[in-house]
């Protein structure tokens, strides 16, 4: 990926550079905190790195039997930080360039299954714009509760570029083809309950309560055999699963040419002039 976007290796968070912070209760729960609101909890490659250490952290801690994540702000997520250092690969050829997205999402794709896979289940509370990046990490969660407030999109195919981190796959998953194809073709907005009517939403709270409901719930499960606990997600994720991990590297594969495509130029400079794209398929 190149020192110019992250360094792979490095195992520290810097002071003011905390995109998610993690507290262990004493009853047997971690809370994850997605912590930048003032930027939506926008994402970068950061963001990413961060999530893949703390997952790492998770994994081997006895003292965590579940999982909340949660976001501080109006927002769970509302998708990429464009602003985040690094945002583009470059290249000396638009082939190397590829290349280099290929790797660099492949390499996020192994910080978010090291998250996907925890042992212990995650449950996430979900606020505000839902978005993007936002939707994907969301999906990453084995439950979700959402506020009324809530909204979900993919959106995209809308800006010139796949979807890049297996949201639609995990969408159809869990409601089925055809919704996946609808949600990531048009980019269109669902509201929660329209999300819980889906699957894709286990609940749906007044925004007032989302803290007392989603931590509830997670204490629920933290209360119960941890050997047991984690043996039934296992299973449910392997029969749930099947076949994701091919599906995840043709998805780095479509968002590798997609992401240095003129149709992804366009799409992002519409999005910043707030003017429609036109799309040329190049």
């Amino acid at each position: 990926m190149g020192a110019a976007v992250i360094d792979t290796l490095d195992r520290e968070v810097r002071d003011g550079e905390e995109r998610i912070r993690l507290e262990v209760t004493g009853r047997g729960l971690g809370v994850l905190t997605l912590c930048r609101p003032e930027k939506l909890n926008g994402w970068s490659w950061e963001s990413s790195r961060q999530l893949g250490l703390l997952a790492d952290r998770i994994r081997f801690d006895d003292e965590i039997r579940a999982v909340l994540l949660r976001a501080e702000g109006r927002a769970f997520c509302a998708g990429i930080d464009v602003t985040a250092p690094g945002g583009a690969l470059a290249g000396r050829s638009p082939a190397e360039r590829t290349h280099r997205y290929y790797e660099g999402i492949r390499w996020v794709h192994e910080r978010f299954a090291a998250f996907a896979r925890l042992p212990q289940p995650v449950v996430a509370a979900v606020q505000g714009y839902c978005l993007g990046f936002g939707f994907e990490l969301a999906l990453m969660a084995d439950i979700r509760v959402a506020a009324r407030d809530a909204v979900f999109a993919l959106p995209e195919t809308g800006i010139g570029v796949a979807v890049d981190a297996g949201g639609d796959l995990r969408i159809a998953r869990d409601a089925g083809a055809g919704w996946a194809k609808l949600l990531a073709l048009t980019g269109r907005r669902i509201d929660a309950p329209t999300a819980a009517r889906l699957g894709l939403v286990q609940q749906v709270v007044p925004a007032a309560e989302l803290e007392a409901e989603a931590r509830a719930l997670a204490d629920e499960i933290a209360a119960n055999a941890p050997l047991a606990v984690r043996a039934v997600k296992r299973n449910i994720d392997a029969f749930a699963d099947a076949g994701l991990a091919e599906a995840l590297d043709r998805t780095a594969m479509s968002a590798a040419l997609t992401l240095t495509s003129e149709d992804a130029r366009e799409g992002y400079a519409a999005k910043a002039a707030r003017r429609p794209p036109t799309f040329d398929g190049k």
